[in-house]
């Protein structure tokens, strides 16, 4: 099927609204996709996939087994030998192909993150359905950029892949934080077991209909769906698993990294984050506060990597807190589907109780409510929709300023120096990124070299996919994304000559 045809389908039709769904996408999510054929799972139990705008069921998925991940490994195994024979430059290639196949079904993915997830389609088209086609066609020209071979001394080093990478991977970035351990892992020559996350099933399987249609060899890329502490724990404690790369929360990145660990496979975890973003006293603080806002916000705060601490020179804090209640105030939530909501559900009726919770207790532990609250949002009853939240007056020791929310929630920390900025921002288990902004590029970089985390930007910089990514502490550790994302799948060998 070439992915601009694609028949109407549970998913697409679950994008748009509309009819019922026809056979098509809708058939094959009651299937595994194994040895480049959709399979049945060996057991019947199914996993009910919600809408998070109208809490409906909007798709079922198999509840996979043990067995079936046997049967994927298999599948990887057996492929694995003529995949990594292949020319790094053709192993690219079919990257190519699944990457201009998402580009071409950009809107379908925009539109079924939306439902399964909550993100605006605005942002999804943007950050949903861009990133994952960038993380495949990349690769063409990022395997330029690795010395495949080397001469050192009297040694011959040469990199190679391995072997069969077990995937898992999170709810928040469906497509694009299992496209960010697909496309390096299979142009390194590994072959992939996946397990999207049961939260948003639905776009794996889009992603696997791309991954067909491109003609990619039978078993280089498998999917089970499933539970973590069924079908996560059997790739990462299973003896045909070379490598495990997980995506996902702190106590299940450690469960993973604890059950690989017996066959001493190694692992990379990308895990959560409590960034700061550090506004010196020279900053543009409007300019600031806002992006600071939109950074702390994005994809419904659900971001690992959000600037959720904003840290700002006490003296400025009734400046700050202004701008920020107004920009909270001028920021639409609702229908994620409406081209001006900037903010639309979170992804499920846990996550949203999870956030108001947080909310709650930034209240009771004494910090200043400067725009939001755990209240329904009003006109918003039905959907897992939450209040944008700012904070003030936030000390280090409270929990919204320690533990990882993921929701729109913004914790504001007065300093005195720029020291003791440094200080509170490297005052937390997490180490994942960061921001700085100052009117003197020098002097923020020289405090973002200060900061302990995996990534800093200065003064709002955009993101960039092909910069390494991943964290310090409990942010975990391995990079993904450019080429340092392709060495994680890599091994080395020294030949002596």
């Amino acid at each position: 099927m070439n992915p601009t045809e694609a028949p109407e389908t549970e998913a697409n039709q679950a994008a748009g609204g509309g009819e019922a769904a026809a056979p098509g996408r809708a058939a094959k999510t009651g299937s595994h996709f194994i040895g480049g054929e959709w399979r049945d799972p060996i057991s019947t139990d199914t996993i009910e996939v919600i809408n998070s705008v109208t809490e409906e069921v909007m798709g079922t998925v198999p509840a996979g087994s043990a067995e079936d991940v046997d049967a994927a490994v298999a599948a990887a195994r057996a492929a694995l030998p003529g995949w990594k024979a292949l020319s790094v430059q053709d192993r690219a290639g079919f990257c190519t192909l699944i990457g201009h196949g998402l580009q071409d079904r950009a809107e379908e993915i925009a539109g079924l993150v939306s439902q399964e997830l909550g993100t605006p389609v605005t942002e999804g088209m943007l950050i949903q359905a861009s990133l994952p086609a960038i993380d495949f066609t990349s690769m063409e020209f990022l395997v330029e950029e690795l010395p495949w071979e080397q001469t050192i001394g009297n040694s011959k080093v040469i990199r190679e892949p391995l072997g069969v990478v077990g995937a898992i991977t999170p709810w928040n970035y469906p497509i694009h934080q299992i496209a960010a351990k697909v496309a390096p892992a299979i142009t390194a020559g590994c072959t992939v077991v996946l397990k999207p996350s049961e939260m948003t099933p639905l776009s794996a399987y889009l992603l696997m209909e791309v991954i067909e249609s491109a003609g990619l060899p039978a078993g280089v890329v498998n999917m089970v769906t499933g539970t973590g502490p069924v079908v996560g724990e059997a790739i990462a404690s299973h003896p045909g698993i070379d490598m495990v790369s997980f995506t996902g929360s702190t106590r299940a990145g450690i469960r993973v990294s604890e059950l690989a660990a017996a066959s001493v496979k190694p692992v990379t975890v990308e895990l959560g984050g409590k960034s700061a973003n550090v506004i010196l006293d020279d900053a543009d603080f409007e300019a600031a506060v806002v992006n600071g806002i939109q950074k702390c916000f994005i994809n419904g705060g659900q971001t690992c990597s959000a600037l959720t601490r904003l840290l700002v020179p006490r003296e400025a804090l009734p400046a700050v807190e202004a701008v920020a209640a107004a920009a909270v105030e001028q920021t639409a939530v609702g229908d994620p589907t409406d081209p001006t909501t900037q903010i639309g559900p979170m992804s499920s009726a846990v996550q949203r109780d999870r956030v108001q919770g947080y909310i709650e207790k930034g209240i009771a532990e004494g910090a200043k409510l400067v725009a939001g609250g755990p209240e329904t949002p009003e006109g918003l009853e039905t959907g897992f929709f939450v209040k944008p939240t700012v904070f003030s007056e936030v000390t280090r020791e409270m929990t919204i300023a320690r533990e990882e929310i993921f929701g729109p929630v913004l914790s504001i920390l007065p300093y005195d120096s720029e020291e003791e900025a440094i200080e509170i921002a490297n005052d937390s288990s997490y180490g994942l990124a960061g921001g700085v902004w100052s009117s003197d590029p020098e002097r923020a970089i020289g405090v973002a070299r200060q900061i302990e985390t995996g990534q800093v930007e200065i003064n709002g910089a955009a993101f960039n996919p092909l910069a390494p990514f991943g964290g310090r502490k409990l942010s975990g550790h391995g990079r993904e994304l450019g080429p340092y994302g392709i060495e994680d799948f890599l091994t080395l060998k020294a030949i002596q000559l």
